[in-house]
């Protein structure tokens, strides 16, 4: 029976391609990418020769209900985002839900996801976490950050380098400039790193040293268990690191 496969792409390192996503990326009729640009360089690698699609934000709404018909009639179709997993930030969710509606079956490969690999090393709890994605660029932003305020689990946010020193001095105005946040970037990419300290010490470092690359940032929750009862000294001998 035909399926919608999802299937993560690496984030940075192309060798956190599975042995499953490539031989499913073989075996599909066709691949929906988000840019086929960047999906040929990754097929290219790995000796992929199959059908493109672009399917992105700006035209999914009128290819999901067609797609999902598509996949009802036997074709088997694949969809990769640009990096990870798709419906994570990222073009998937319209197509699955139109999918699920359809009664087609959508199976989800495991796989590469930024927001994990960030919560892992940063040192905050992780056992219960709440991941927020992109916060609203304008209209809403302050709005859902003062709603997280008093949020008891660790948060986890994307961001892109042009406003990170924005969310993170904003964050300290609200949460206050003692609580403790953890920032990756370049997950899995040669200049991966990962800073961790207090909202005021992190924004330091970004007001001095230009953000570059793609960022995940950790919160810690409210209360902030570590400084509070793990000691501030233990954050501070890992906070400047390479993962």
């Amino acid at each position: 029976m035909a399926k919608l496969h999802i299937v993560p792409t690496p984030i940075g390192n192309l060798e956190d391609m599975t042995f499953r996503a490539v031989r499913v990326l073989k075996e599909v009729d066709t691949i929906l990418a988000e840019d086929t640009r960047t999906t040929g360089i990754l097929l290219k690698h790995y000796q992929i020769e199959n059908r493109l699609q672009s399917h992105h934000k700006f035209n999914e709404h009128q290819q999901v209900e067609k797609i999902a018909a598509r996949i009802r009639a036997g074709e088997n179709i694949a969809l990769v985002s640009d990096a990870g997993t798709p419906a994570i930030s990222d073009p998937g969710f319209l197509l699955v839900r139109e999918c699920i509606r359809q009664d087609v079956e959508v199976e989800c490969l495991p796989g590469a996801t930024a927001f994990i690999p960030a919560l892992v090393v940063s040192g905050l709890p992780n056992d219960r976490f709440c991941f927020e994605g992109f916060l609203p660029v304008k209209k809403g932003r302050q709005t859902r950050l003062r709603v997280l305020q008093q949020e008891e689990r660790s948060i986890v946010f994307y961001e892109s380098p042009h406003r990170l020193l924005k969310t993170l001095s904003q964050l300290a105005e609200i949460y206050g400039d003692e609580c403790f946040v953890s920032v990756s970037r370049e997950i899995s990419k040669r200049f991966e790193e990962t800073r961790r300290g207090t909202l005021k010490e992190v924004v330091a470092h970004f007001t001095e040293n230009v953000p570059r690359g793609e960022f995940v940032v950790v919160v810690a929750p409210h209360p902030q268990p570590l400084s509070e009862r793990e000691g501030r000294g233990k954050i501070q001998r890992f906070n400047d690191s390479k993962i």
